[in-house]
Order: C-alpha cells, then sequence, then structure tokens
C-alpha cells in the first residue's frame, strides 16, 4: 500500500509539472507481469527480480529530478535595476516619523528588496505638515542630502538653524543630529537619500552648513553627452572643482538633467557606481538594461517614477516628448562598496 502510494504520489508530481509519469508507466508494466515470476522470487530470495531493479532506480532518478526542479523554481536571481512609482509608494514608518511627518520609502531602507542596494542606506520622500516637524536623527556611518521638492521650512542641524525653500538641496555630514520644521502655512516635501560610509573612512567636518538653491547652479554639457541634455551640478564628492558643493565620501554626485524634446544623455553604464533617476516633469522614456545583442531597454516614464541601477547596467532617458517641452530628471550616483584589499 505505501508504494502504491508513493508512485501514485510521484505520478501525480509530474503530471504537474508536465513530464511524462514514467513512474505511472512502471507500475502499470509491474502490475501486468507475469504471475508466475513472483512465485519463483518467494522461492529464490537470492537472485534479484529485474522489474524490481528498474522500478526503484526510475523512482530514484524521477524523484531526485523532482526536487532538483522545485528547487530550481523556487530560486530567483537578483534584478540589474529596480522601478518604482512615487504616486505608488505607499508610506512607511521610519526613523524620521512623527504625527506630523510622513517618509515613503523609494529605495533602500523599508524596501522589500533593500539587499539589492549596496552603498545607499535609503533614498525616499519625506513630507512634513504644515506646522509639523520630523524627528531629529543622526547616523554616525552615513552621510546625508536632503532636496526640498515644494513647500518651506526651517532646517536644525546640531547648532546652525537655516530657513528651508523649493529648490534648496544641502550636505550633511556623518553624526550631526538634524531635523526639519514646516512653515505653518504650507506642507514641507523633501527628497533625502543616505550613503553608507565605509569603516575607517576619515570624516572631516565642514565648518558650516553647506547649502544652496537649484536656481544658483548653472546649466552646463558634460563631456560625453550631446548637448541635448544639460546637467545642473549640485553636490560632488571632496575632489570637486564642477559642482556647487564638494563634500561627498560615498556620494559621488547629486545632479538635474534638462531634455530638450527628442534629447537624451547616451545611455551608458558604470563599474564602480549605483545611481538612481528620478523623473520630476514631464515624460518620456527610461533606458534600464541591454540584451545580448546590446538594444537597450526602454520602458515608458512619467513624473514620479524612479530607478535605480546597478553597476554596470545601462542607463539613459529619452524625452520623446511630440510639444516642445523639457523634462527634467534628478540623479544620484555613488560609489559601490567594494571589499578592501586584505593587507
Amino acid at each position: 500500500m505505501l508504494m502504491r502510494l508513493l508512485i501514485e504520489r510521484l505520478s501525480e508530481g509530474q503530471a504537474r509539472i508536465g513530464s511524462p509519469p514514467l513512474v505511472g508507466s512502471v507500475f502499470n508494466a509491474m502490475n501486468q507481469a507475469d504471475p508466475r515470476d513472483t512465485m519463483t522470487r518467494r522461492f529464490d530470495r537470492s537472485v534479484p527480480h529485474q522489474s524490481s531493479i528498474v522500478f526503484w532506480a526510475l523512482t530514484i532518478t524521477i524523484f531526485s529530478s523532482l526536487v532538483f526542479r522545485t528547487v530550481a523554481a523556487d530560486r530567483t536571481v537578483d534584478p540589474t535595476f529596480l522601478r518604482r512609482s512615487l504616486s505608488k509608494t505607499a508610506t512607511q514608518p521610519s526613523d524620521v516619523s512623527t504625527a506630523t511627518c510622513r517618509f515613503k520609502p523609494i529605495f533602500g531602507s523599508g524596501t522589500p528588496d533593500a539587499q539589492i542596494v549596496k552603498g545607499i542606506a535609503r533614498f525616499g520622500e519625506m513630507t512634513v505638515d504644515a506646522g509639523g516637524a520630523s524627528k531629529p536623527v543622526q547616523y554616525a556611518g552615513e552621510e546625508e542630502i536632503y532636496l526640498v521638492l515644494e513647500g518651506r521650512g526651517l532646517l536644525n542641524c546640531e547648532n546652525q538653524k537655516a530657513p528651508l525653500r523649493a529648490g534648496d538641496f544641502m550636505y550633511i555630514p556623518p553624526s550631526v543630529k538634524h531635523g526639519i520644521l514646516a512653515s505653518s502655512s504650507e506642507n514641507c516635501r523633501v527628497l533625502l537619500a543616505g550613503f553608507k560610509i565605509p569603516e575607517g573612512t576619515k570624516v572631516s567636518l565642514p565648518p558650516k552648513l553647506l547649502l544652496a538653491n537649484i536656481d544658483e547652479v548653472p546649466k552646463q554639457t558634460v563631456s560625453g553627452h550631446p548637448p541635448s541634455v544639460l546637467y545642473q551640478l549640485l553636490i560632488g564628492d571632496l575632489r570637486s572643482t564642477r559642482d556647487k558643493i564638494a563634500a561627498g565620501h560615498v556620494l559621488s554626485s547629486l545632479y538635474i538633467m534638462e531634455f530638450a524634446t527628442g534629447g537624451t544623455n547616451f545611455p551608458h553604464h558604470h563599474e564602480t557606481e549605483e545611481e538612481i533617476y528620478l523623473l520630476l516633469d514631464g515624460y518620456g522614456e527610461m533606458v534600464a538594461g541591454s540584451g545580448l545583442n546590446g538594444v537597450e531597454g526602454r520602458y515608458p516614464a512619467q513624473v514620479g517614477d524612479a530607478y535605480f541601477f546597478r553597476l554596470n547596467c545601462t542607463a539613459g532617458f529619452y524625452n520623446n516628448q511630440n510639444s516642445n517641452s523639457k523634462t527634467h530628471v534628478l540623479g544620484v550616483r555613488s560609489l559601490f562598496p567594494f571589499p578592501m584589499p586584505s593587507k
């Protein structure tokens, strides 16, 4: 009875995965075997029965196949890029959350695939209600950037205070306590990103708060990209001579791209950096990944769409709007935390 049940279960499993029920065939063949063979075997236990050997060999083979196929079906691989929609992202409790402050995690902490993002601790949108405040936070092993998308407020950063308005961006070094209060008349919506600073990195704190506004940053072309896209280089690394603020240790660049109608930044990839694109206005096609034939993957993109690109993933954008409208995309690039070479 047990043997029959095992065969039936194996046969059902084979049918579910679309393979021929070989075990069932063997069982049927055994049912049709000459009874005299069975009687002979009862009196001669020293002689292995051929059909029994075949049966168990096939049973073990097919059972192993079922196990391996199940494991293969359950196994997944990490994607080369992630895609989110800000409008469809739900708020989640976070370090900055209060009764008057909400946070939408887009990439990194608070998302189900946070392990895909390596050097970026968090990337998301914080909204502080009018008259409300975020919870003050500080991170010993992270540097952060804030960009005010809309509204007004006040930044408290250690012993310094600074009024905020739409377009303001700032660099916040590690271990510095900071928070935002919204004005009494309007909400303050802020994009924030944190970056993990490797242990042992020497960090020097800037003597003053590093804050500027997008309106203060000129638009320019960047080598390697066509003139149909203009860049505003907001924050770069400590060695930068072209960004408005040079302060990043892991952060390589915070920038805004302005695409003319029909413009592109030439799809490309980075071998040592992770990258994020967020569509601020307009629409077009986001490029993410490419095939063996070099054909880039294109995806329709609208306001609020965000993409995270892993190392060597093809990234780019096309402004294919019919009207003579410009499209703006926020970009963030940061160093991948490669293992330190052993001494």
